[in-house]
């Protein structure tokens, strides 16, 4: 029978600094598409980068004892391919170059496969209040983000029409993206309007079939019990039948008496 999966552990306290750390990317990576900020870009790269760095070099080892060996490789494969992505992409220059810029979006790649790994507790079953909670953030904040990037989104509430339509992938056609920045970062909208959203009605169905699972269990577990009590009453019964008896009943029905007794193969007596 296969085993239930284990639940994930909750997250230590410097995977949840990396977790923010790499959240603060995000606004970095804009801020180097419009050329602003520039020693404030770099400082948060390559913070997210040493945070990176510490967590991969402390759960070395846990993850070579848990984990086969090409788990492993493939764990630091991947960590060491984003530290290198987090620190290119603080010590690149700013601008909308075509290598720099795609730098800085395989960086981004790596970052949301992270981010999926340091919080599947949050995706776990049973976890719908959480999924809500990231499902209300991530709209807020790709409303903040066209309303930042964008000159034609006025309000914010402007920006989470759009950012709505643009995970939902509904696309009215009353608002669309106009810049080169506000067109990249809807393309990043789409992707986590697709992973959110499909969580949050995957997790409320999951919560549904989970109820049943557990009725119909109830009921087979129910009539499971009644069964067992049935046989053990008719257990009783016949234990109680054969202490009352007046002794053992021979192959015809009658009571076998001692003298009756013979060897057996002996031929049977005389008349």
């Amino acid at each position: 029978m296969d085993r239930p999966l284990a639940r994930p552990s909750p997250l230590s306290a410097w995977r949840r600094l990396e977790v923010a750390a790499l959240a603060a990317t995000v606004p970095a990576f804009y801020m180097a598409l419009l050329s602003v900020h520039g020693a404030l870009v770099a400082a948060l790269y390559l913070g997210a980068a040493l945070c990176c760095a510490v967590v991969l070099w402390r759960e070395r080892p846990a993850r070579t004892q848990a984990m086969a060996t090409r788990t492993v490789k493939a764990h630091r494969t991947l960590g060491v391919a984003l530290v290198v992505g987090l620190v290119l992409s603080g010590a690149l220059p700013q601008g909308d170059g075509v290598a720099v810029l795609g730098v800085r979006l395989f960086t981004a790649a790596l970052i949301v496969g992270r981010w999926g790994e340091s919080m599947r507790l949050w995706f776990w079953r049973g976890s719908l209040p959480y999924l809500l909670v990231l499902a209300i953030a991530v709209l807020g904040l790709c409303g903040l983000g066209f309303w930042w990037l964008d000159p034609h989104v006025r309000s914010f509430g402007d920006g989470l029409w759009l950012a709505f339509t643009t995970a939902a992938t509904v696309g009215y056609g009353d608002m669309v993206p106009s810049t080169p920045a506000a067109k990249i970062f809807a393309v990043f909208v789409v992707l986590m309007g697709f992973g959110v959203l499909s969580l949050v009605t995957a997790s409320i169905a999951a919560m549904w079939v989970h109820t049943e699972e557990r009725r119909i269990e109830h009921e087979i577990l129910h009539d499971l019990h009644r069964q067992v009590r049935s046989l053990h009453e008719e257990i009783a019964a016949l234990r109680r039948d054969l202490l009352a008896g007046p002794g053992v009943k021979g192959p015809v029905g009658a009571t076998e008496g001692p003298g009756d007794r013979r060897t057996p193969g002996a031929p049977p007596p005389r008349s």
